[in-house]
């Protein structure tokens, strides 16, 4: 069965969220660490292209996070902390409860820290990189360790942010997962 039907099934056919029945997609909730239906959600395309472009952000359409953050199913619970993180209110945050690995993977993309705590990853011509983006190669580079060389217009897909230090990202070059410095990356 595809996932997205696994999640049709295990929402009734209704976004996770806001119980929308209309322009539904498959989210998957980042970091992950194994895929699959325990790691995503079915959410409306609406909420999905706040989550992703947090600048168009409308307060009201969360709304439905009072009913979602109780969810039964983990990654419903953690997009809903992230968004409630987002959108700072800090009395439904205080309601909810994750176990202490749960609570990591929510803050794992930064939602939650303080603006000048939080670590901003950005490519060569300073946009904004996140979790999950895919990036091309604007120069060879060497991979330390190995004989290989990473060519000029390599795509890396699916990078993943070092939560440690802005200036580096991982992702998979060739099969192989390497470590990455912004400078030498364009976002696609």
């Amino acid at each position: 069965m595809s996932l997205e039907r696994e999640l049709i099934k295990r929402s009734g056919g209704k976004c996770e969220l806001s119980g929308a029945t209309e322009n539904l997609k498959v989210y998957q909730t980042l970091p992950t660490r194994k895929g699959g239906i325990d790691e995503s959600i079915l959410i409306n395309e609406t909420l999905l292209n706040q989550i992703e472009n947090p600048e168009t952000m409308d307060a009201n359409l969360w709304r439905c996070l009072n009913d979602s953050m109780w969810s039964e199913h983990l990654p419903v619970q953690v997009v809903s902390w992230r968004m409630l993180s987002r959108l700072k209110n800090q009395e439904l945050l205080e309601q909810m409860y994750l176990d202490e690995d749960d609570l990591a993977w929510a803050q794992a993309t930064g939602e939650g820290e303080d603006d000048e705590n939080k670590l901003v990853h950005r490519d060569s011509n300073g946009v904004i990189l996140q979790t999950g983006d895919s990036v091309v190669l604007i120069k060879d580079l060497k991979v330390k360790g190995s004989s290989m060389v990473a060519k000029q217009g390599t795509a890396v897909r699916n990078i993943r942010l070092d939560h440690e230090n802005e200036t580096y990202i991982e992702g998979k070059v060739d099969g192989q997962q390497i470590v990455i410095i912004t400078a030498y990356v364009k976002k696609i």
